[in-house]
């Protein structure tokens, strides 16, 4: 699998190009900032854009879809329920559901669903990665305060995502810590957010420490 990084923006966005070392196809995720950056560096690592995918609606993660789309007439996947706010992006737009996957070469993607941030938002589990968009940061997690949010589906989304392997690497949507990855054992060691095990707990962890300063 072919995983690569970008920084950009001035919300200190990641963007991910996710492919396949064999076919050298590959799709990008979440290119809220500069597609003619993202398009050099698919050219230059040789992959030919098979798709867009959208970990959530907001402006700063699909702000460059339309310029890739200008170059590549590829689909964009979005989950179903953040779907609505894409439709500018019709026909190319699919959308998707939890446990749905997509096929790129020998690469197969998982789409997680994971409500929180937004009704829609999700995750995509790859390999031993997780592209965590704005659910899961690390040491933090996504804010709940915005239109569509909710502290008691990020609590779940947070609780299913706990259940994967303590060796999976963290990939999240912006560049928020000292370390631009982490494993998910690292964070449920020291993540206060994402140990929580119960609600009130969660609830109370939000409410104390949460300052609203994070996407």
């Amino acid at each position: 699998m072919i995983l690569h990084q970008l920084e950009l923006g001035p919300m200190q966005n990641f963007v991910y190009l996710v492919g396949c070392p064999q076919t050298r196809e590959a799709v990008v995720v979440d290119p809220g900032w500069e597609p003619e950056r993202i398009q050099e560096a698919l050219e230059e690592k040789d992959l030919k854009l098979k798709g867009i995918l959208a970990t959530h609606y907001h402006f700063d993660h699909v702000n460059g879809i339309e310029g890739l789309l200008k170059k590549s007439d590829v689909p964009v996947y979005v989950n179903e329920h953040d779907a609505f706010a894409l439709k500018k992006f019709e026909p190319n737009l699919k959308k998707v559901h939890g446990e749905d996957t997509l096929q790129i070469g020998t690469v197969t993607i998982r789409f997680l669903h994971t409500p929180g941030h937004t009704p829609g938002s999700q995750c995509f589990r790859v390999e031993d990665s997780l592209v965590s968009g704005d659910t899961l940061f690390i040491n933090y997690c996504g804010r709940c305060d915005l239109p569509g949010g909710s502290t008691e589906e990020m609590f779940r989304s947070l609780s299913k995502l706990r259940q994967l392997d303590n060796e999976i690497i963290l990939y999240p949507g912006h560049n928020y810590a000292d370390t631009p990855t982490a494993t998910l054992g690292e964070q449920k060691k020291g993540n206060p957010y994402f140990k929580c095990e119960s609600l009130p707990l969660f609830l109370k962890a939000m409410g104390d420490g949460w300052s609203g300063n994070w996407s």
